[in-house]
């Protein structure tokens, strides 16, 4: 839509596809023109759309923001206030982190789509003066066995390494899903992380009346329009239309900016009072919120924009999305400083407003005035809370109980279907795309429980992880949102690192449907109950809403992006089996637990072809655990510690041979009613671990300390894993599968 679609007169039409294209329903356009007073400007609707979205304005989610944990010692940032959420780790650093979601543009154009997500994501954190030092992703795809859904797939992998490589970020971890309910709606959540020295961090903010706007960066373009509001609706046959939805990026000139940007705060920080991405609804997110945070209202004129097409509209200007863009907010007198540095690195820059004293927005271009409208206005958009109840069939599925298949009869020929199913085999496919040594910060590389990365100057590192476990949220919403948290927590404790703070992205169908508004608020109480036992505040994060295809809601997954601090890099603990006769032990829950430790499964997924079963999660064992490993580790105990969680104890085991190429001999001992549950349970409060013998008195004595048992597996050593009659397997057998399953569908 552009101006253009207006009549003479300027009277704006109210038909269907207008407010369609804009995502704006009826009621909410009525609603617009009641507090506005009058029919809004073309270029007032445009902006009212885009900021009114739900990718922009969070409609149906932001009344359950109020559920988060968001307090805590060391947390910075108010939610929602910032770009990101800021953590003070000591030694005078501070973390930045954030994760978002660039789903509908990989749907449609999977390496621009997510290529541009890295882009958008790095820009949130050095908006805010920090420089980033790690990327994290966590994808979601349709069955490998469609070449629709590996077009998307190997797409989305080129995009994030395309450009996470040439920003010189290292990608340290993530994860990578596969199932029926992410068919042609891929999920692609990126996570960034930056440091900055404490009192450094600046605000997206105009701060006071006449204060400059300064457009830096790439010229604007077309690409990108209506975006935001791309973001808000479902696909459906016609999404291809939109393409020109989809930003197009630019690492090396986003590399420029970036590098421009941490000089302008960290050095000559005085120069300015705010800095802001143009990400969603470009020009006018930017503006209009830093006008909000800081009080006053903006007059841009659009015609001072430099532009790479000549027929582009104000109305185009205002929203187009075009990447590698930022706004400084800078103060009276220093205009000309801030050219120069932008210049030094070859960027471009346009002063384009300034902020007023009258609370509005004033848009001019083409020598008319297009737009004085309420900043207050547009940045308050109806919030819903709809009705909500479970799916019949979802709960019918959760009711299963998987007592009532018949037990495993061969555990190492199941052990090696799941070691080669794509939800668990190695990943390497994937990370020899991603440059994850640049900077020289890597402690722990990808593959592991969680990416590490150390703080140059300090002998602290800071332990990344993202998960979420979309399977058991479908089944029960509550209990998987808090499953996730445990699991990104669990692994980030297994490195040593102390969980400290989440992000997070919701990626859930049409809210407007109560199934789905169900299935988003539950998941909500789940994280923040989680959060609150394990106490990590949730400091910032994303939604993705409306991500449906017309056969159906994506599954509903909510992913953690979690912060872990290792006061000591010296005594990170890896995840494989390090030496010859350490004894190999399992902490936290019993081996025979069961109801609960088989539901939503992945054993159940490929052995009998089900996502069912009863999701249980204990949080207040996930604490006692995660102290533990913190404790042990940090008391020198540890030789290696490795979660329970996709494929169960026997996968956790497998793993931890083969990162090193050492197994294990012993027995498992009682194993309960069921094999399978003992074995491929994914019920969590467990890690496998490996002390050596003369550490065995302290370890047991600080498990006991927690109220967790500890039940001995047997010795590291040798070529297979040997556990008693239940399991015996060779090392390169299992190795075999596990490395060649993804290599052999997409090479």
């Amino acid at each position: 839509m552009s101006p253009a679609t207006y009549d003479a007169a300027g009277t704006p039409p109210v038909d269907d596809e207008v407010l369609a294209q804009i995502a704006l329903s009826r009621e909410e356009y009525e609603l617009a023109k009641e507090r506005l007073g009058r029919e809004p400007t073309p270029v007032e609707l445009g902006m009212i759309g885009a900021l009114w979205s739900e990718h922009c304005g969070y409609k149906h989610s932001r009344p359950l923001f109020r559920h988060f944990p968001t307090e805590g010692t060391h947390i910075l940032t108010e939610l929602g206030s910032e770009n990101a959420g800021a953590v003070d780790i000591g030694d005078g650093w501070l973390v930045v982190m954030k994760v978002e979601s660039h789903n509908h543009p990989s749907a449609i154009e999977p390496y621009e789509g997510a290529a541009t997500g890295v882009g958008g994501i790095v820009r949130d954190i050095f908006a805010m003066g920090a420089r980033p030092i790690a990327l994290l992703d966590s994808l979601r795809f349709g069955p490998l066995d469609d070449p629709d859904n590996r077009r998307l797939f190997s797409g989305v992998v080129s995009g994030i390494g395309g450009y996470g490589n040439c920003l010189g970020i290292p990608n340290i971890g993530g994860e990578t899903v596969f199932g029926r309910g992410y068919a042609g709606n891929p999920l692609v959540n990126a996570m960034c992380v930056g440091i900055a020295p404490a009192g450094t961090l600046v605000s997206a903010t105009t701060a006071a009346a006449d204060n400059l706007l300064m457009v830096v960066g790439a010229d604007t373009g077309k690409d990108g329009l209506h975006g935001a509001t791309f973001a808000s609706v479902e696909l459906n046959e016609a999404s291809a239309e939109r393409r020109p939805a989809v930003q197009v990026g630019n690492p090396f000139l986003e590399k420029l900016l970036m590098e421009a940007c941490v000089e302008l705060v960290q050095e000559h920080g005085d120069w300015i009072v705010g800095l802001q991405d143009l990400g969603a609804a470009g020009l006018t997110s930017a503006a209009i919120e830093s006008a909000v945070r800081g009080g006053t209202g903006l007059r841009i004129d659009t015609d001072t924009i430099p532009r790479r097409e000549a027929d582009l509209t104000p109305y185009d200007v205002m929203l187009s999305e075009s990447q590698e863009r930022m706004l400084a907010l800078v103060k009276p007198g220093y205009e000309d400083d801030v050219r120069a540095l932008f210049e030094r690195w070859e960027l471009t820059t346009a002063l384009v407003g300034v902020s007023t004293d009258d609370g509005l927005a004033h848009i001019v271009g083409d020598g008319e005035d297009l737009a004085a409208i309420d900043v207050g206005l547009l940045t308050d958009p109806p919030t819903y809370e709809g009705e909500a109840w479970q799916d019949e069939a979802e709960a019918a599925l959760a009711q299963f109980d998987p007592a009532s298949l018949p037990d495993l009869a061969d555990a190492g020929a199941i052990l090696l279907r799941l070691l080669g199913s794509p939800n668990i085999a190695d990943k390497t496919w994937i990370t020899r795309q991603y440059d994850h040594q640049v900077l020289t910060n890597t402690v722990v590389l990808p593959g592991s429980d969680a990416g590490v990365v150390r703080i140059k100057g300090t002998n602290r590192a800071i332990a990344l992880s993202t998960d979420g476990d979309g399977r058991a949220v479908c089944l029960n919403p509550r209990a998987g949102g808090a499953r996730s948290v445990a699991e990104a927590a669990r692994n980030v404790a297994c490195t040593g690192a102390r969980p400290l703070a989440v992000t997070d992205c919701l990626n859930f169908g049409n809210p407007e449907r109560p199934q789905i508004y169900y299935q988003l608020s539950q998941a909500v109480l789940g994280i923040a109950e989680a959060c609150r036992v394990l106490n990590t505040p949730v400091v910032s994060g994303n939604v993705s809403l409306y991500n449906e295809t017309p056969n159906g809601p994506v599954t509903p997954t909510p992913v953690i992006g979690m912060l872990g601090l290792l006061e000591d890099v010296t005594k990170v603990v890896p995840m494989g089996f390090q030496a010859e006769g350490d004894i190999v032990l399992l902490v936290g829950a019993d081996l025979a637990q069961f109801p609960g430790s088989l539901g939503g499964s992945e054993y159940l997924a490929v052995v009998h072809g089900m996502e069912a079963g009863p999701i249980d999660v204990d949080l207040k064992t996930e604490a006692a655990l995660i102290e533990f490993l913190v404790d042990a580790a940090d008391d020198g105990l540890l030789c290696s510690a490795h979660d329970v969680s996709v494929g169960g104890l026997a996968v956790a085991i497998a793993e931890c041979a083969i990162a090193n190429g050492i197994g294990i001999k012993g027995a498992l001992g009682e194993l309960g009613s069921r094999i399978d549950a003992a074995l491929f349970g994914e019920a969590g409060n467990r890690a496998v671990i490996s002390v050596e013998k003369g550490k065995l008195a302290a370890v047991d004595t600080l498990a006991a300390s927690k109220g967790l048992p500890l039940i001995e597996l047997g010795l590291s050593g040798g070529d297979r894993i040997r556990l008693g009659s239940s399991l015996d397997l060779p090392i390169d057998q299992m190795e075999t599968v596990y490395r060649e399953a993804l290599p052999s569908i997409m090479d």
